[in-house]
């Protein structure tokens, strides 16, 4: 016996599940590749792949204007299967991995993080806030519901069908945020919080300002705090630099210590010194790794382990061997780093997207708890971040920078016999590193899955030589382009 999934939306569509599950996650244009009616045969496979039923399984959104109604078809489809989904309303991508980590639950959260207001997705969670990715299941739940959707969903003959609850998690999110780390005797500091009409302009007042909890020694400056989908006043893409002025001018304009950007979903933070520059992730992992290995050496622990990905700046391993640290390198992509993560039981890990990883946090990312580390860092002292930072940016960076190249294999051949007789390392460790052997230089270039793109990250001891190489490299890679 079967039944077909309800068809929610106005325009009937034929859905091939392929083009929105990607590597890590699924991300779609809604009404044309991603339907409620599509949702719900994904939340039946999730349960069914993943073994729930008979179990909770939690179901939350960000603000974007479908959110509610897919988590409601995804609800509906979970339930038919047998498991009992907990409603958690709007949540940031971040709060479901502490629900999930906290409660010992899979789960789901509906957002498309930066992506233009067209767009939707679905970030899936195991039990403990371990990922669901292309390695761990992902694969298998489009597999499934794609039959689902084109042939209907069997009734369920492990369990009855589910229970629907609601739950809100907001207040014990904050509360165990601040548990790791405690601002109440920081100095007195102005911070601008840019949360993009995203999802921070909730988490924010939470575990920042005094919604739900006491207040802090922060005057909190907010900016488009409102929970707006369509995203009126920038897309809520930190990682852009023309996304971060408005945050800029606000630091600059209100004499701010700091300034913070949040992405949509919140679980990527961006941060801002108060002169109005950005200081770069790479910096912040520094500033956070040094930290945390101090917390766990004073709990015991001789050599904390911190992952950084293998674009991220060579004085993050510098800073973390200088404080009594082990480095460990991981390609980029969240299901690598925590994978990492919990093999080597590393305290911390973070990436050049701005993406860190606590152990404290469920091996998860959060960008609230690394913006409280920053926060704490610059408090407990009296230098400006500017000066501050500067002590974990000791290299010049090129940033990422796209080519548009349709033979990228041979893009990267080009510049390797152009490097043959230099006196460099070659790493072939996600995409091409080339490194001087006296560390003056080193970049990497990495090929994009699902686009046409080359991505080059560079990185030398000083202005010039980065210069030199980056451009150099770039009319090799676009010489054929």
């Amino acid at each position: 016996m079967t039944r077909q999934p309800d068809k929610l939306n106005s325009v009937n569509v034929e859905i091939d599940l392929s083009e929105s599950f990607k590597a890590y996650d699924v991300r779609g244009i809604v009404g044309a590749t991603i339907t409620a009616e599509a949702v719900e045969a994904i939340g039946a496979a999730f349960v069914d792949v993943l073994g729930l039923a008979g179990q909770d399984v939690l179901i939350g959104g960000d603000m974007r204007p479908s959110s509610p109604e897919f988590s409601a078809a995804f609800a509906r489809g979970a339930a038919y299967r047998g498991a009992n989904p907990k409603m958690l309303g709007l949540i940031s991508t971040d709060e479901l991995y502490f629900a999930a980590g906290s409660l010992d639950c899979a789960g789901v959260v509906f957002t498309a993080s930066h992506n233009p207001a067209g767009y939707n997705g679905i970030k899936m969670s195991k039990a403990g806030a371990v990922p669901v990715s292309s390695d761990t299941g992902l694969y298998q739940i489009r597999d499934l519901a794609q039959s689902y959707l084109d042939e209907g969903l069997p009734v369920s003959t492990e369990a009855p069908e589910g229970t629907t609850t609601q739950l809100d998690v907001l207040a014990d999110y904050a509360a165990y945020l601040r548990s790791l780390v405690d601002l109440s005797d920081i100095r007195p500091l102005k911070v601008v919080v840019d949360a993009g009409n995203g999802m921070g302009g909730l988490t924010t007042p939470a575990v920042l300002g005094d919604a739900i909890l006491p207040g802090l020694p922060l005057e909190i400056v907010d900016l488009y705090f409102e929970l707006d989908g369509t995203f009126p006043n920038h897309p809520a893409n930190p990682l852009e630099p023309e996304n971060l002025r408005d945050l800029q001018a606000a630091v600059v304009k209100h004499g701010a210590d700091i300034g913070l950007a949040f992405d949509g979903d919140a679980d990527r933070c961006f941060v801002i010194d108060e002169l109005g520059n950005p200081v770069s992730p790479s910096a912040i992992t520094a500033l956070v790794a040094v930290r945390e290995i101090a917390r766990a050496q004073g709990a015991g622990e001789q050599t904390p382990v911190i992952i950084h990905n293998l674009i991220t700046s060579r004085a993050v391993p510098e800073a973390v061997v200088a404080a009594g640290g082990r480095p460990v390198v991981t390609r980029v992509g969240h299901s690598f780093i925590k994978a990492v993560m919990a093999d080597e039981g590393a305290v911390f890990g973070g990436e050049h997207s701005a993406h860190y990883y606590f152990r404290d946090f469920y091996n998860a990312d959060t960008g609230m708890l690394a913006a409280m580390h920053v926060l704490a860092a610059l408090g407990h002292q009296q230098t400006p971040l500017s000066e501050f930072a500067a002590e974990y940016e000791p290299y010049v960076s090129s940033g990422e920078i796209n080519s548009e190249v349709q033979d990228k294999a041979g893009a990267v051949q080009r510049v390797l016999a152009a490097y043959a007789s230099e006196p460099v390392d070659v790493s072939t460790m996600d995409g091409t590193t080339v490194t001087a052997t006296d560390g003056s230089f080193w970049f990497n270039l990495r090929p994009s899955n699902t686009e046409p793109f080359l991505r080059f990250n560079g990185e030398a001891v000083d202005r010039k030589t980065m210069e030199l190489v980056r451009d150099g490299v770039l009319k090799i890679v676009r010489s054929n382009a």
